[in-house]
């Protein structure tokens, strides 16, 4: 179900920092009609962290009726409790959502085993795939493949979602898992060296604003053009810079306001990009031909 493609979704406000629902349709219309395969909302680059709940269920709810069964919805429904995860996740397959991302826990450190338990209970309360969201930069702590392994065991425990930027990663995770197991990239700038270790697909930051040469290279690795794969990447790779060179989502935020799909805008204590981040932006969209 998920695979190629998938856009982790930004949530699109107006300048008093009110969701922009209008300007979230047309952007999931605009994913869609440009070969994006999967949508991701509520994520870190959904501004998930300063949403309220009621904005959280708001968003998802949304997502899953613009979708119109067009491709998948993957809720994120990550919390650092267990118990609020639940809640999140159980409201996600309420409306129709066809899976949920779950990030590992952020500051509270569980162990190995106090991530079992947190995956396993989420897993149970819950009949739709549960994809990890492995992230140790952001989260702290990282998840070992022995416990990914573990984790597998349990019926919809589907998939991972991968932002070591560890290459090793999906090979050791595929050794121990097998093919099935959904790998997708968490990491805009790793895309085919995921693929050519095993992996499924990304969920990616710069198909916000670049769905259409995002989901290309993932077409062209299917046909087996990893030349012309490569040519692709190679030309967003700037915009893949661009799109980290402050804080997520900061850099998607602008570049997408500068596509229409709301103001520039994220909630405190993010802040907007700088002038020097927003001009070196915009040369990058349009040096991947996503700005004239």
């Amino acid at each position: 179900m998920f695979h190629g493609s998938l856009t982790a979704l930004i949530t699109p406000m107006n300048e008093d920092g009110s969701l922009d629902l209008d300007a979230y349709r047309r952007l999931i219309d605009w994913q869609i009609a440009n070969g994006t395969t999967g949508l991701v909302p509520v994520g870190t680059t959904g501004e998930s962290p300063t949403l309220s709940h009621e904005e959280h269920k708001l968003v998802v709810e949304t997502a899953v009726k613009q979708a119109k069964g067009r491709v998948p919805v993957m809720a994120g429904a990550g919390s650092n409790s267990t118990a609020e995860a639940i809640e999140l996740a159980k409201y996600a397959e309420s409306v129709g959502a066809n899976g949920v991302l779950v990030v590992t826990p952020y500051y509270n450190k569980p162990t190995q085993e106090g991530l079992y338990r947190h995956f396993a209970a989420i897993a149970g309360a819950v009949s739709v795939p549960v994809i990890i969201y492995n992230i140790p930069g952001r989260s702290v702590i990282d998840m070992s493949v022995e416990t990914m392994a573990r984790l597998a065991e349990i019926r919809n425990i589907a998939g991972v979602k991968d932002a070591t930027a560890n290459l090793t990663r999906p090979l050791h995770i595929r050794k121990a898992i097998g093919p099935d197991f959904i790998q997708l990239s968490g990491e805009d700038h790793t895309v085919l060296s995921f693929l050519a270790d095993g992996g499924h697909g990304c969920i990616s930051v710069t198909s916000n604003v670049a769905p259409r040469q995002c989901a290309q290279i993932h077409e062209m690795w299917a046909r087996g053009d990893t030349k012309g794969a490569l040519e692709v990447q190679m030309k967003l790779l700037a915009l893949h810079d661009a799109m980290f060179c402050e804080s997520n989502p900061g850099p998607v935020k602008y570049a997408a306001s500068l596509l229409g799909f709301g103001a520039n805008h994220v909630r405190l204590p993010l802040a907007p990009v700088a002038e020097a981040s927003a001009e070196r932006i915009r040369a990058a969209m349009v040096e991947a031909g996503v700005l004239a």
